[in-house]
């Protein structure tokens, strides 16, 4: 009886966790979104901290969420020193993701999911992790350190290579471990991979989400936008063929995935003539790339599905409609039209559409939904059995608390990176003589004036997530060999 009254202990409190850890996740995001959207970085900020002893190192698995946001709200309000510090523990914390064999703990990681994804520590998607590359690149060129930009861009772009080794060993290492423990007479294997082969689950999965295959991706895993950093940058500090060689592939990548891009098709031509020697760089006027960060990126809610799991009960298997919770992608909001950037001439350019979040998105969880699907369905599978087993051991009471204990714990993990944008927008101009211009807003109307340096290749980076929230513009020197500056527009 005693060991009967430990049982309903450690499901009592597993339950309690599991909704404190919930509950205070969703209100952290809540907190952060407030101040973000209205452009509040420093309270942001505040949202995202954490405590800790200055003589402990950071658990940067555990906080590996609040590092992704603190970095960029750090980048925000051009502390590009505690943005990279903030950088380096995320990365850090995302080392699983470059180490072979520590993709998809095979059976003991799938098959224990005894409370949801929410519980354990934040899995970064692998666009995020590219993008924590390109964003210590910015911070590093920022402060004048366009060495270390170098290794940054390089690591994002390596990243970028190896993701499509990585989805596919994930999911072979997945397929492998289910196969593996179903064949060794692992019951719970036999009832996950069953359940995955059903034709019923996977009609009610796609009545939701839509076929796999028929989602909007890229024909490639890719992040446009970073491929387009790591082009310009290697555009700009080239220091021999195969630098030159670097940029126009990388700026031909990004092209071919946004084939209506003008400014990509350019920017890819212009690469490949300095590659070729048919373009002199010292015949090349200096130019000014605008990068635009433009809304709120997609953000997860949950979907509860009812899906017939096969669950065996004695000596047969049987199916059984079971609630299972799965995350699902939306969107919210982008900032209306685009920017204009005008000259003293009153001749006005704008930005374009170079890459959109969502889609980056879409590509990867193409590649992940079926982890996550199966994790949820052992999750299901799990919680049936222990209902089972609660009214054998309980009767009525012990199958009502186990169905409580199920409801209460089947919940999607709602957690990503609050920060990032909805589309990334860009043009390139030559400098102006006077080096004068202006940015302009969807409406026409004037955000702010800017004094281009005199130098060969500026990279001015704006970012705005609502209209609410001013654009924050960095203008960085894009060789590194001076410091940056930030504004605010409208001041």
């Amino acid at each position: 009886m005693k060991k009967n009254w430990n049982v309903i202990f450690a499901a009592i409190s597993v339950i309690l966790i599991s909704g404190c850890s919930s509950f205070q996740q969703r209100d952290q995001l809540a907190s952060f979104n407030s101040a973000y959207t209205s452009g509040d970085y420093n309270s942001a900020l505040k949202a995202m901290s954490f405590g800790g002893s200055e003589k402990k190192p950071v658990d940067s698995r555990k906080h590996l969420l609040e590092l992704l946001h603190q970095g960029e709200m750090y980048l925000l309000t051009g502390r590009y020193d505690d943005a990279v510090k903030a950088y380096d523990l995320a990365e850090e914390g995302m080392k699983y993701l470059d180490t072979e064999g520590a993709l998809a703990s095979a059976t003991e990681g799938l098959m224990s999911v005894m409370v949801n994804d929410s519980v354990r520590d934040y899995e970064a998607l692998m666009s995020e992790a590219v993008l924590v590359n390109t964003y210590k690149g910015l911070a590093f060129l920022a402060s004048g350190n366009t060495e270390y930009a170098r290794v940054e861009f390089n690591r994002a772009d390596d990243r970028t290579r190896r993701a499509v080794d990585f989805f596919r060993k994930e999911i072979e290492e997945q397929q492998a471990a289910l196969k593996r423990d179903a064949r060794s007479g692992n019951q719970k294997a036999l009832m996950v991979r069953n359940s995955l082969d059903n034709r019923s689950l996977q009609s009610a999965v796609n009545s939701q989400y839509g076929a796999l295959s028929g989602w909007s991706v890229f024909p490639e895993f890719i992040v446009p936008s970073s491929t387009y950093l790591h082009g310009i940058y290697f555009l700009a500090n080239a220091e021999d063929s195969a630098d030159y060689e670097r940029a126009a592939t990388s700026l031909s990548r990004a092209a071919q995935m946004t084939p209506e891009s003008r400014v990509l098709q350019a920017d890819a031509e212009l690469a490949t003539r300095l590659a070729s020697g048919t373009q002199i760089l010292k015949d090349l006027p200096p130019q000014v790339w605008i990068i635009y960060e433009n809304g709120l990126g997609p953000v997860l809610k949950e979907v509860r599905l009812d899906v017939p799991l096969f669950i065996v009960r004695g000596t047969r298997q049987a199916p059984a409609y079971v609630g299972i919770a799965l995350p699902e992608y939306t969107e919210r909001s982008a900032v209306p039209g685009g920017l204009g950037v005008a000259d003293a001439s009153g001749q006005v350019v704008q930005t374009e559409k170079i890459s959109d979040m969502g889609k980056v998105i879409r590509t990867e969880m193409q590649e992940r939904f079926t982890g996550i699907l199966a994790r949820a369905v052992a999750s299901a599978i799990s919680k049936a059995i222990l209902q089972s087993e609660a009214a054998d051991q309980f009767g009525p009471w012990g199958q009502l608390f186990a169905a409580a204990y199920a409801a209460a714990t089947t919940q999607a993990d709602l957690r990503s990176w609050q920060g990032l944008p909805d589309h990334w927008e860009a043009t390139r101009i030559s400098r102006p003589e006077n080096g004068k211009i202006t940015l302009l807003d969807h409406r026409g109307d004037v955000l702010g004036n800017l004094d281009i340096p005199q130098q060969a290749f500026t990279l001015v980076y704006v970012k705005r997530p609502t209209l609410k929230a001013p654009a924050t513009v960095i203008m960085l020197d894009l060789q590194g060999k001076t410091e940056a500056t930030l504004t605010r527009m409208p001041e």
